[in-house]
């Protein structure tokens, strides 16, 4: 998710929207996911200002919002859609099943041309399925390469810009004793998104970028695994738990702790590591021979079910939502970068996002999962499954790799 523990509500039952009061009363019903880590911060409130405002000057549409957590969301939106009872609206973490299977309203039918036309055009393409957007981007992330200062300074090095001057300082730092030079978490948690990192710095990718197939085991992704085993985890330069063992929640902990040289993150990890007093720079993901000049790029997203109808109403809606000041409060309030131009332009220029100024200058340029393709979610659940496993000794990173094409193939065949 972007990458953040979130937590969703839902009333527990979410029927078919329709008239409330009067002929003219149309009640629109929206799932939406929790990027809180309490009470007091929950998006529950977020929406209860939102739509309460939003009302004031809308009498004749009701919006009932009900929040769950990330570990129920998508699961509570997929219950209700099989049960004939599909809400208006759900702003979870995948479109695309549902795009397929027709089911969904596509952006141009709902929104306005002015608000369409704002998204972040690597956003509004990762929603597009064959080329129409279904998906709306709610909330976006970047990654970087996030260094411990005080533990940089004491071996007396410097943040890296190639993967040779990374293996260096991760040497370095392990000779001065640090417990995780690098934090390598390729772990079930979220292993897809380390391994997308580590494909882009070596100029691969997930698909192939001339004909946008699945290419998981091209040479140049498996030259990147093949460095990353033999530079890296061979030398024991990624700390006593073993990469495939590695979650990137305990490698966050442990960078917050103090015992990581350097990883990589998103913007939330600043706040939980200045929490904990941990001076930390951000610098871009090194490549093969210099700075990475792509970014993975993360985003959450906004669909809306045609069961109900509610089209006009929907796109007023979600016209209100895509509101400047509505995108700016969200993203300020949960360290989450804005999935428009407009909002983009003022937090890149704007003193108390300075923080954020490095992550909004990555999204850009940054690149997505192939999350328009159906076939990604089972993809993904492979890599996190086998990816840690190109790396454990004696492995084969090219054979790892392959056998995670031939499962990615035989998926985009079965669609």
């Amino acid at each position: 998710m972007i990458a953040v523990v979130s937590a969703l509500g839902m009333t527990a039952v979410l029927g078919g929207c329709g008239l409330t009061g009067g002929s003219d009363e149309v009640t629109l019903r929206l799932v939406a996911a929790d990027y809180g880590d309490s009470a007091a911060n929950s998006s529950k409130k977020y929406w209860d200002s939102l739509v309460e405002e939003y009302e004031k000057d809308h009498p004749d549409v009701t919006v009932e919002v009900s929040v769950y957590s990330w570990t129920e969301v998508d699961r509570k939106v997929k219950e209700l859609v099989d049960a004939g009872k599909a809400p208006d609206l759900a702003q979870i973490g995948a479109y695309a099943d549902y795009a397929k299977a027709g089911k969904l309203y596509t952006a141009s039918e709902l929104l306005s041309i002015t608000t369409q036309a704002d998204f972040v055009s690597q956003l509004a393409a990762a929603g597009a399925v064959n080329g129409t957007q279904y998906g709306m981007p709610f909330a976006s992330s970047t990654r970087l390469l996030f260094y411990n200062k005080s533990l940089f300074e004491e071996a007396g090095i410097t943040p890296p810009e190639t993967w040779e001057e990374l293996a260096a300082d991760a040497e370095a730092l392990k000779a001065d004793g640090v417990k995780y030079p690098y934090a390598l978490p390729l772990g079930p948690e979220e292993a897809q998104a380390e391994t997308m990192q580590w494909l882009l710095s070596g100029g691969g990718g997930y698909t192939d970028t001339n004909t946008g197939t699945y290419g998981i085991d091209s040479a140049d992704n498996v030259e990147t695994f093949d460095w990353l085993k033999d530079e890296l985890v061979d030398k024991d330069l990624t700390g006593p738990v073993a990469p495939a063992s590695l979650n990137r929640a305990d490698a966050f902990a442990a960078f917050t702790d103090g015992e990581v040289g350097m990883l990589n993150g998103h913007p939330s990890l600043m706040k939980a590591a200045a929490a904990k007093g941990v001076e930390f720079g951000m610098v871009p993901m090194p490549g093969a021979d210099g700075p990475s000049r792509v970014s993975m790029g993360v985003a959450d997203w906004m669909m809306a079910f045609k069961q109900n109808g509610h089209a006009e109403e929907i796109g007023d809606f979600l016209d209100f939502v895509y509101d400047d000041k509505n995108v700016l409060a969200f993203s300020r309030e949960y360290d989450l970068l804005p999935v428009t131009n407009s909002v983009w332009d003022t937090m890149s220029a704007a003193k108390e996002d300075a923080d954020l100024r490095p992550f909004l200058k990555a999204l850009p340029a940054s690149e997505l999962y192939p999350v328009g393709r159906t076939s990604w979610a089972a993809v993904s659940a492979a890599v996190k499954e086998k990816i840690g496993k190109a790396v454990a000794p004696g492995a084969s990173p090219s054979t790892v790799l392959r056998e995670l094409q031939v499962t990615a193939v035989a998926e985009e065949n079965a669609e």
